[in-house]
């Protein structure tokens, strides 16, 4: 881990400098070459990536972030209540928003001694995030990570009280075992009286959710094709994205969304970095990415098989969308669920 920016109220380490190539070659060789090819979802979030997805959060069709923003604002003197010298600790930080509801509400009642660690794979949404920030926060100090939290959770540092916070439905990218290594890395890292907020998207008619993943606009499409384009960086490939066309549904049975890239014609693309020939048939997808849909029993499975509590649970009123607060089995907030709606 190396410090590679060090300036005023802001610090930034690389976690990934060194395995970066590496680990993007390994993920790609692993997906390409399987029967059913897929490529990892963190792939997406280079610059252009985090910019279209930013765009996605404002269309019409994508509910999640207006949504998870109100709950946030609603909430957010509730969740940061006592909270006066913690830290918090975005995994795969983003855009401000939903980080900026918490920090106005930690400022209004004078608590002045708010740290932020940003984690993110994208260096660009890092520096910008950190530098946004203590503009806004003069009195904030951030020290981001550029790491992949599924793989460097080691690198935080113990500390005083802790607010972890994984907005956006991100948890939903992973399949079942990769969530539950996840949560009980977190879990792993946390001390009694940390906290842990998570965003989850709960079931609903399969219509909202297909429109979510395909907008008019064709937004989506873009950001959805735009990892082919990290791949012909990264690794000095030549995929063409007009070759692929942008695809997204809702697996009732698997309770999750699922986007793809299909093949509009037979392609032959090459690899260079992996000495690579990567055919894909006429029709054929490479899947991308996974969005689960949860329930409330579903969501409190998930967390008592991480060795996590719920211990408040915040929803809009129509439950679209839900933060859930987490701790250890052994934490402050006991074994019960409090639900607290807008």
């Amino acid at each position: 881990m190396n410090t590679i920016f060090a300036e005023g109220s802001i610090e930034i380490t690389d976690c990934m400098g060194a395995t970066f190539h590496r680990d993007i070659s390994s993920d790609i060789f692993r997906g390409l070459t399987s029967p059913w090819k897929f490529i990892p979802s963190k792939y997406f979030y280079d610059a252009k990536g985090s910019r279209l997805f930013e765009h996605i959060c404002d269309l019409p069709e994508y509910y999640q972030t207006r949504t998870e923003l109100s709950i946030l604002r609603n909430n957010a003197s509730s969740i940061m209540r006592g909270f006066d010298r913690g830290c918090l600790i975005e995994l795969g930080s983003g855009a401000n928003w939903k980080i900026s509801a918490l920090l106005d509400a930690a400022m209004r009642s004078g608590s002045a001694d708010i740290s932020y660690m940003p984690i993110d794979v994208s260096e660009s949404a890092i520096f910008k995030a950190s530098r946004d920030l203590t503009q806004r926060y003069p009195c904030l100090k951030v020290t981001g990570m550029i790491a992949d939290f599924t793989r460097h959770m080691d690198a935080i540092p113990a500390g005083r009280d802790r607010l972890f916070l994984f907005f956006g439905s991100t948890i939903g990218n992973f399949d079942e075992n990769e969530r539950s290594v996840l949560l009980k890395n977190v879990a792993g890292r946390m001390s009694p009286g940390d906290r842990f907020l998570v965003g989850i998207d709960m079931i609903k008619d399969a219509r909202i959710l297909e429109r979510a993943y395909n907008d008019s606009q064709g937004v989506t499409a873009k950001f959805n094709k735009n990892i082919l384009n990290v791949i012909n960086r990264e690794l000095n490939a030549d995929f063409n994205t007009s070759d692929f066309d942008h695809v997204a549904f809702f697996n009732k049975e698997k309770e999750h969304v699922e986007m793809h890239l299909r093949a509009n014609r037979a392609i032959s693309a090459f690899i260079s970095v992996l000495a690579l020939n990567v055919e894909v048939q006429e029709g054929e997808t490479i899947h991308t990415e996974i969005c689960k849909k949860f329930s409330r029993e579903s969501a409190e499975a998930m967390a008592h098989e991480a060795g996590l509590t719920i211990g408040r649970w915040f929803s809009d009123p129509e439950e679209w969308f839900s933060l859930i607060e987490l701790s250890l089995n052994s934490g402050p907030f006991g074994p019960k669920t409090v639900k607290e709606v807008l």
